[in-house]
């Protein structure tokens, strides 16, 4: 709109949000900043005057302001949203004051066939009982000494060599599906990563990006396979991997996708080949299994994954040495017993 200076003014208007004034111009870094935060901006909702001040609701809403939150990556902040969101319209209206251990127990108890999503709820909750402390609405955290749920998992899924070897001879080169399944296998990105891969991010035989969780930066060289790939694309192309109307697509909408193709690799008469729980973040386990098997070192995994502590790729490079271990034990096991056998008792 032009004001009364005759100075054009830009608003960020959408229902169901409050107005936002957008400084700079269109597409300026001061503008789209902005323009992002007002996205992800506390939706208006009816009768939010009437928010009980120390109510969970209103802890809820004070959280999604603070820094913690704002600087979390796009994708982390929705999965936080999600959990946090289902758990204000059951509990939004009690006041955090009378939040006590036996109520936090009980919550956990009623998500005991969901383990992870229990344990995940907890993680929020601590977080936002220390929010509330600052917030001088608490002195003390109810959550301190709630356990988690005991749950063993391995977490999702590592692709073996047979997977991988199955999934190639079904989308052959030129598919979407066997472009989507190199960027993964040769770069071992996240979800949120791979569906904004571009020509913009290949250099000199070397793709960069910034990994939008965490801000850590890889660079790793193009594979051979990877790079027949990418060369066979359209120059034009917005992302690397594009949706069957041409569009870039979201990680959810990736992750939908990928699903359908691997539910596809059958043999002749129709059956399965891969098993259920093969995932995108499964071939990023595989990519780091493969360069532990290959001699790789902790710290060289960390450079191509983008893991930021030993810890997370430390059980790859452990697992690969292992079997290394074992072979070795095996082979000098078989050599002591040829030579037990070769020497012959004195007369």
């Amino acid at each position: 709109m032009i004001d009364l200076h005759g100075k054009p003014r830009w608003y960020f208007r959408r229902p169901g949000f409050p107005r936002r004034a957008l400084p700079g111009l269109p597409w300026s870094p001061q503008f789209m900043a902005e323009y992002a935060a007002a996205m992800e901006g506390d939706k208006a909702e009816i009768g939010k005057k009437q928010t009980l001040q120390g109510s969970i609701a209103a802890l809820i809403a004070s959280y999604y302001r603070s820094a913690e939150y704002s600087g979390m990556a796009d994708s982390t902040k929705r999965a936080v949203r999600n959990i946090l969101e289902r758990f204000r319209a059951e509990h939004g209206d009690k006041r955090v004051a009378h939040l006590e251990k036996r109520h936090i127990q009980k919550i956990m108890a009623g998500k005991a066939t969901t383990p992870d999503a229990a344990n995940r709820l907890l993680r929020l909750l601590r977080t936002l009982i220390a929010h509330a402390i600052d917030l001088g609405w608490r002195r003390d955290d109810p959550t301190a000494s709630v356990k988690k749920l005991r749950h063993r998992t391995e977490g999702f899924t590592t692709w073996e060599e047979e997977h991988i070897d199955a999934f190639l001879a079904h989308h052959g080169a030129g598919s979407r599906a066997h472009l989507a399944f190199s960027l993964l296998l040769h770069t071992g990105p996240r979800r949120g990563d791979v569906v904004r891969m571009g020509r913009q991010h290949v250099r000199a035989g070397v793709l960069s990006i910034v990994q939008q969780k965490t801000g850590q930066e890889v660079s790793i060289p193009v594979h051979p396979h990877l790079r027949a790939a990418l060369d066979a694309l359209p120059k034009d192309n917005l992302t690397f991997i594009m949706s069957e109307r041409g569009k870039p697509m979201t990680p959810e909408g990736f992750t939908n996708w990928f699903r359908k193709i691997v539910e596809a690799v059958v043999d002749d008469d129709g059956k399965r080949l891969l098993p259920d729980g093969l995932s995108p973040h499964g071939l990023r386990k595989a990519t780091c299994r493969r360069l532990a098997e290959a001699g790789c070192s902790a710290h060289e995994i960390m450079a191509i994954s983008g893991y930021q502590t030993l810890a997370e790729v430390t059980r790859y490079t452990v697992a690969a040495n292992r079997v290394y271990l074992a072979e070795r034990a095996v082979a000098a096991l078989e050599q002591q017993e040829a030579r037990t056998k070769t020497v012959k008792p004195a007369p």
